[in-house]
């Protein structure tokens, strides 16, 4: 339980303006600042923390929502951090508790640290998936897919929401609106004039994210890693479901190192939605 000063403190909704305070959190924490990251999540999401009296945040996290605004289909959890100094005091559950109770019968998804997973496991969540994270600078082969690809324009766009909420299985339409805007790269795999795939590389760090990653099947997912990956001299990193073996094992004899597993936790469904085996990566792991 946390003590009474913590458990007398109370969680509010955060707001873009808490950006620097949420940054300045995962610092306090050891992560990177991914003050990029923290703005588009606090927008296109619902940050929720828990203010310290001298100053900073005690605890944050972010819940996106998707599917119809007044009864979501789906909410992922993401970013949940508690300060060091108020570490293993019992905050990260009360938070969750919170989520879990303010969210009421829509379905949870998250992506544990093995760390982190036991709190979510003594919440109800369970494991129903696994991701491997990756990064590395990528080597292009000399035999790759002939998929043709390009840059994605607005004319676009409703094609490429179409795709993504029949793989996602729910709608991101306030998800994918806003990756023109927030990754430096957003491009389109084409067959006969129709889109059967389409992928962003955003900033972070020292790195491109790919992220979102949608395909008709491995050869195209690879094609789209290739087309980024032309357009950047930065180092990738993505987040790949275990189950496609082949990208996986591709993209590590291209430079990409596994670094990390997270577990992917569910709670109120035994299975996210959607068509796994056309959903190769997340736009982050903090948003599912």
């Amino acid at each position: 339980m946390p003590t009474p000063f913590l458990a007398s403190l109370p969680i509010r909704r955060l707001t873009p303006r808490d950006l620097t305070a949420c940054a300045d959190l995962s610092e306090d924490r050891g992560w990177p600042r991914e003050e990029h990251k923290w703005g588009f999540l606090l927008t296109a999401g619902q940050g929720y923390g828990i203010d310290d009296p001298d100053g900073g945040l005690v605890a944050a996290c972010v819940v996106t929502e998707y599917g119809p605004r007044d009864r979501p289909d789906l909410g992922a959890v993401g970013m949940v951090l508690v300060a060091e100094r108020h570490a293993r005091q019992g905050v990260g559950r009360r938070l969750m508790r919170h989520i879990v109770s303010a969210m009421g019968t829509t379905p949870l998804t998250l992506h544990a640290t093995p760390y982190g997973r036991p709190l979510y496991e003594e919440l109800g969540f369970k494991v129903t998936g696994r991701a491997e994270m990756l990064v590395g600078q990528f080597r292009p082969g000399a035999l790759e897919p002939r998929v043709a690809t390009r840059a994605a324009t607005a004319e676009d766009l409703t094609s490429i929401l179409r795709l993504d909420e029949e793989v996602f299985g729910a709608d991101r339409t306030h998800i994918v609106t806003r990756l023109p805007a927030f990754a430096d790269q957003l491009r389109v795999a084409e067959e006969n004039g129709r889109i059967i795939g389409y992928a962003a590389a955003w900033p972070n760090m020292e790195t491109h994210v790919v992220g979102p990653l949608i395909a008709r099947d491995t050869a195209t997912a690879k094609a789209l890693i290739c087309s980024l990956a032309a357009h950047t001299d930065r180092p990738l990193r993505t987040d790949v479901d275990v189950r496609h073996e082949e990208l996986l094992s591709w993209a590590q004899e291209h430079g990409l190192k596994s670094v990390a597993f997270n577990s992917v936790m569910t709670y109120g469904i035994t299975e996210l939605p959607g068509n796994w085996t056309r959903r190769f990566a997340p736009v982050t792991v903090a948003a599912g």
